[in-house]
């Protein structure tokens, strides 16, 4: 008997450490992390910081930032409460299910913030500071205001998703190089068309919850003509950073050239929402690939 009472308590306790996990919306740190590393190694390259004898800041710099954004996104979770049971993709939330109390998903939220901030600290206090302008972009600008009055909630939004790269440089060069921004600025651009066509894909469920987004308010028409227009700037920001070299220059202009020419295929595609998945899945890979070329050729 208090073996059973034993098992359901460790399986419980496994659970519950898993629906932190999910809180934490591992793929989105993850993702964002290939960005905070471009940043530190590039940083690294270009001021010679020896950064191989000095991985300690590469680490404590992944760790410190991921903590961070991991505590936006639970805090996110925690004041989307309302919105989460609406919508398909987020109903299975354990903050919706009711699996943990929501006084405990704040509190996570809020201690892996400050501890990731802490980190951030210890390595650079500029990396802190940026980290906090982030945090609080995401947390309260974007989450607990625009996201449910303007359909400026995605420039807000992208604002905190670009930030990842100039915590990484910061880490190393907290003066903030003109690469850095131009990192920043990569970011800033690529989130509206990434975002806008994931809200095109989930248009009904947004609507449903009362989220003002672009396809919602003003419908895909002018939706897709925005998401065109993003890809269509965000071709030769990216090629600001032609110092890079040919091949960075080549993939650049070839992953730019090819998400444009899918974008303007919008206009004559009849699915609206097949079209938005095709942009999604390669904005993905847009910002992965173009990110990881960045290392590649610097090594």
């Amino acid at each position: 008997m208090a073996g059973s009472r034993m098992e359901e308590e460790m399986e419980t306790k496994g659970k519950s450490w898993k629906d932190y996990v999910i809180l934490a919306k591992m793929g989105i740190v993850n993702s964002n992390l290939i960005t905070v590393f471009a940043g530190v190694f590039l940083a690294s390259f270009y001021t010679d910081f020896p950064l191989i004898h000095n991985l300690h800041i590469l680490f404590l710099t992944l760790i410190g930032a991921g903590l961070v954004m991991a505590g936006g996104c639970t805090l996110n979770n925690y004041i989307d409460r309302d919105i989460d049971p609406v919508m398909e993709r987020t109903k299975d939330r354990p903050t919706v299910t009711g699996k943990l109390k929501p006084s405990n998903v704040l509190s996570a939220g809020l201690f892996e913030a400050a501890l990731g901030i802490m980190i951030l600290g210890a390595v650079e206090p500029a990396a802190a500071v940026i980290s906090i302008a982030g945090l609080i972009t995401y947390v309260l600008i974007y989450t607990m205001w625009l996201k449910r009055v303007s359909t400026l909630n995605t420039v807000a939004g992208s604002i905190a998703g670009a930030v990842p790269p100039l915590i990484g440089w910061a880490a190393v060069d907290p003066g903030l190089h003109i690469y850095a921004w131009l990192l920043f600025s990569i970011m800033f651009i690529w989130q509206p068309p990434h975002f806008l066509a994931l809200a095109m894909k989930r248009c009904e469920e947004y609507r449903a919850a009362g989220v003002p987004m672009l396809p919602v308010v003003a419908g895909f028409a002018m939706t897709k003509r925005q998401i065109v227009l993003y890809v269509a700037t965000l071709l030769p920001i990216s090629l600001f950073l032609y110092e890079f070299g040919v091949v960075y220059t080549v993939a650049a202009t070839v992953l730019g050239a090819g998400w444009l020419i899918l974008g303007a295929a919008g206009f004559k595609m009849k699915d609206d929402v097949k079209w938005a998945r095709f942009m999604f899945v390669y904005s993905l890979n847009y910002m992965t690939i173009l990110f990881i070329v960045m290392v590649v050729v610097h090594i």
